[in-house]
């Protein structure tokens, strides 16, 4: 799987392998400001996504603009996109509570989905593990459904930072991994 990396040129794969580093240490930092501070990393990451959703909008505003200006789906695309980033900026709780929730349903269907393929490959060896990951997904459903909307407020923040710190340490063993040069 990681061949890929190994067969670049030396000088670009350690380009590369600096920059995971980099991006890697910068993830873990982001990552452990949100396990720290939920509540702020929850105000991040609703304000990344209403600005891509306002990105998204004018966008897709101009597409329609410039392919059919009588297109009123796509007007009411563009709109519906723009109307649910502006709420979602200047109104950023009743947003975390709605990621809460999506997230909350995720885990909800992960736990089903990880149940029913364990119990489909049950005389498999390692079967157990997807039961086990069904397990812990519905009860981080749960977790999020029983506390709604209020804990929404530091558990996105949390399993946000969570994220980004595992993502920072695969991207530094990246980084090690491409630096050292073995296979």
């Amino acid at each position: 799987m990681w061949k890929i990396w190994l067969e670049m040129d030396e000088e670009t794969r350690q380009k590369v392998a600096k920059n995971a580093k980099v991006a890697g240490i910068v993830m873990m930092l982001l990552g452990l400001i949100g396990i720290l501070f939920p509540g702020l990393m929850s105000l991040a990451t609703i304000f990344f996504v209403g600005w891509l959703l306002l990105l998204g909008g004018m966008m897709s505003g101009y597409f329609t603009w410039m392919t059919d200006k009588n297109d009123w789906l796509g007007w009411l695309k563009a709109f519906i996109l723009v109307a649910t980033a502006l709420f979602i900026i200047v109104k950023p709780l009743p947003g975390i509570a709605a990621v809460g929730l999506l997230l909350a349903i995720y885990f909800l269907f992960d736990a089903f989905g990880n149940t029913a393929l364990a119990f489909t490959m049950k005389p498999a060896k390692g079967w157990w593990l997807w039961l086990v990951n069904g397990v812990f997904s519905l009860i981080l459903s749960f977790i999020f459904l029983v506390g709604w909307p209020f804990s929404s407020l530091y558990l996105v923040g949390l399993f946000v930072g969570i994220s980004l710190f595992i993502d920072g340490i695969v991207l530094m063993t990246l980084g090690n991994y491409l630096k050292s040069g073995k296979e």
